[in-house]
């Protein structure tokens, strides 16, 4: 199965899809009508964009790339549903800066929670287990442990709930387009609603090859240790992105096998769409991507058929 590159994001009653450069936001406002914005994303590193190329390296800038989108589009799909306010409309300027500032912060809290907080938490049994490495271990599955339970708490969101049902419309839409099928309303909703390129398995390989590198990389002193945990992120992100690129293109029973976790905590992240949603994922989808072009070269069948 060869890849199709798109990539989306649920966002505030709606999707948003990309595909190379391009993106489009498709989302449903108040009073029924669904409205599709089509732009050009700049990589952060647009200036060298070599830096987007070179395995290992690439899955980092990617990985920043989509937080800076990702939130760039969730503000703009939330602007449909918030009250208007005269002489509160952010610059240009200000309100990059303020894409900036929040992205920076998501990031700092993410290491602190996901990253620190565990490493104190299995530093607690270092006298009940003397073992560096044990400890490690449990500390990543602390680790993954508070990622899934951070996962269950949102999902008791109304708001959440909703938007898990338009990610599940997003995948469903990638997976009939992936596997041949004509994009409509009744292919998308029979389609599987996990992905293995999914964002969710990504963090999920971060949170396990992690295990791995600090079992391998060690340092004497509590600092170290943490300094340590901090500075492998780019390199495990790395790793990650270089397996999660593999999968979408390789049914290899292997690849399959290490999938199967981030593909199970995707029933977590994502719901069965109603079809009102998948009729917005499919426009998100049609404004940036020829499917039909795409099936006629990989599955053999006349475009427009």
């Amino acid at each position: 199965m060869k890849s199709s590159n798109i990539g989306g994001q649920a966002v505030l009653e709606g999707i948003m899809m990309k595909h190379k450069d391009e993106y489009a936001v498709a989302v449903r406002k108040p009073d029924g009508e669904i409205l599709v914005n089509r732009d050009t994303y700049k990589s952060i590193v647009h200036r060298w964009k070599k830096l987007t190329e070179i395995p290992f390296i690439r899955g980092v800038f990617n990985f920043i790339d989509s937080m800076v989108l990702g939130m760039k589009t969730l503000t703009y799909s939330a602007s449909f549903f918030e009250e208007e306010e005269e002489g509160k409309e952010l610059s240009e300027k200000q309100e990059s800066l303020l894409m900036g500032a929040t992205v920076a912060f998501s990031i700092v809290m993410a290491i602190a929670i996901f990253m620190v907080l565990p490493y104190f938490l299995s530093s607690l049994l270092e006298k009940y287990i003397p073992s560096y490495g044990v400890r490690t271990v449990i500390e990543g599955f602390v680790r993954i442990g508070i990622f899934i339970a951070y996962v269950l708490l949102i999902s008791r969101m109304e708001d959440i709930q909703r938007t898990f049902m338009y990610h599940g419309a997003e995948h469903k839409c990638i997976n009939c387009i992936e596997h041949g099928l004509p994009l409509t309303v009744e292919n998308v909703r029979l389609s599987s609603r996990q992905h293995k390129r999914c964002g969710t398995s990504f963090l999920f390989l971060v949170l396990a090859i992690s295990i791995i590198m600090l079992v391998l990389v060690r340092a004497e002193t509590p600092v170290m240790r943490i300094v340590i945990r901090i500075a492998l992120l780019p390199v495990i992100a790395g790793i990650s992105y270089e397996f999660l690129k593999l999968a979408g293109r390789s049914e290899n029973p292997v690849v399959n096998l290490f999938s199967k976790p981030g593909l199970a905590i995707q029933k977590l992240t994502t719901k069965e769409p109603d079809d009102s949603m998948i009729e917005v994922a499919i426009q998100a989808v049609e404004a940036v991507f020829d499917w039909r072009e795409y099936e006629a070269e990989n599955f053999h069948t006349a475009a427009g058929h």
